[in-house]
């Protein structure tokens, strides 16, 4: 396995290094540059802004916005919302206000397409947005929270609802980016599907969507006029109660990689009530992550090969019962996958060939990373009793290269991004922080 092609020049968004949630379609999480957070020190600015921060994404140099819902389980009702955001101050230089979700209470996202507008997701409702935070067409989709957008290689716009086992087959929905209507009639999957949406050009020139379903792993050919279901390809990763269903998957090196057990309890009580997360009563930790996992299994890391759909695993972790919030990294360049448990903790590196277990920390991580490739430093949180922090550290060896309070009391499975100079903005439930190291 060789290192990668960063996803700075994909053709359908915004010539930018992260113009959406993981810098790219393949979900990678990598950015070219370094931090060199062991020789340097952490300037930390927060914003407790009281929102749900989801997540943040670059147009311009310089130009930096923010997505996000509002985290109202009970009582008033919920919206999405878009801010244009001081890259250093973090301070709101521009607001969409309030934007319709259906009263659906999840995280959305928000991209930079290639004609300038931002697109917006959040509960059942599509946006597209100036990039003066000024909303252009609304439209609204199937009612169900729907998680995730990505933009093709053509500048459509594709997204997918959220249904756990028993919810029924989920939905994906594609549109014009200028007027938001339907290229095509909206395509079910066999399955419901929990995790995000990724997609990817093979070496033939075919444009691949990649989604999670409740016991396989499936695939849809993206063509002018449709999505076609590649039925050749639909690799069995879970086959009964025992483990959880999958988040995301992250595409690098010929392979989806995955982890399983995200279906906890937390996230369960969001998706028993419609519209989803609108749970009627005073939460009082009912949708925390670090409740017990409802089955017995340790956490998985799993592999599908992208040609043969052949699954490998791997059970790096002792404990029974893990559970996770959000997909793995993958590293090529230090031949490395890392993967984590959130409910019992522990951070892991395996080797992306044998899946042997290279090294092992006491880290409690629940949020999707991100790596510096020239250095091989990643980023993550580690929660901790007095709250949640980022660890920087070593992929090759886990050797922990710095530790930085962001001032935030809450943690969940929302998006880090790498920012253009030697920094990183982190996005959780009350929190908006910037960390950049001098």
């Amino acid at each position: 396995m060789t290192a990668r092609d960063l996803e700075t020049n994909h053709p359908g968004y915004w010539p930018s290094p992260w113009p959406v949630e993981c810098g790219g379609n393949r979900r990678q999480k990598a950015r070219a540059g370094r931090l060199d957070a062991a020789s340097g020190t952490a300037e930390v600015t927060t914003s407790v802004n009281g929102r749900w921060n989801v997540m943040v994404i670059r147009r311009d140099p310089g130009e930096w916005f923010v997505g996000g819902t509002m985290a109202s389980f009970v009582g008033e009702a919920p919206h999405g919302w878009v801010q244009r955001i001081d890259p250093e101050t973090l301070d709101v230089l521009a607001d969409t206000g309030p934007l319709p979700c259906g009263e659906h209470v999840w995280c959305g996202a928000v991209a930079a397409h290639a004609n300038g507008s931002l697109y917006n997701v959040n509960g059942s409702h599509l946006h597209k947005i100036s990039a003066a935070c000024e909303v252009e067409v609304e439209r609204v989709l199937p009612d169900q929270a729907h998680n995730g957008l990505l933009i093709l290689s053509d500048g459509s716009i594709i997204t997918k609802d959220l249904r756990l086992r028993g919810q029924g087959p989920s939905t994906l929905s594609r549109f014009s980016p200028d007027t938001l209507e339907d290229l095509h009639s909206p395509v079910q999957i066999p399955q419901g599907s929990m995790g995000r949406i990724a997609a990817d050009v093979d070496a033939d020139g075919v444009e691949f969507v990649y989604v999670p379903g409740i016991t396989e792993m499936f695939r849809l050919r993206v063509e002018p006029d449709g999505l076609v279901l590649d039925e050749s390809w639909q690799p069995t990763y879970r086959g009964d109660d025992s483990q959880g269903l999958s988040w995301d998957t992250s595409l690098s090196a010929g392979h989806a990689w995955f982890m399983d057990n995200g279906d906890i309890q937390g996230i369960r009580t969001i998706f028993d009530h419609h519209p989803n997360g609108r749970i009627g009563t005073t939460p009082a930790g009912r949708l925390s992550w670090q409740h017990p996992a409802p089955w017995p299994g340790p956490q998985r890391l799993l592999r599908a090969n992208l040609e043969t759909g052949s699954i490998g695993e791997a059970a790096p972790f002792d404990a029974p019962g893990g559970g996770i919030i959000a997909p793995p990294l993958h590293v090529p360049e230090q031949h490395t996958i890392v993967c984590w448990d959130s409910i019992n903790g522990g951070l892991a590196g395996l080797d992306d060939e044998t899946l042997e277990t290279r090294w092992l920390v006491d880290v409690r991580a629940t949020m999707q990373p991100v790596v510096f490739t020239d250095s091989g430093e990643m980023v993550i949180n580690e929660f901790t009793p007095a709250g949640d922090q980022l660890v920087v550290v070593d992929v090759a060896t886990g050797g922990m290269l710095d530790r930085v309070d962001v001032g935030s009391r809450l943690a969940n499975g929302m998006f880090l991004t790498a920012g253009d100079d030697r920094d990183v903005y982190y996005c959780s439930t009350l929190t908006l922080a910037r960390v950049a190291w001098r």
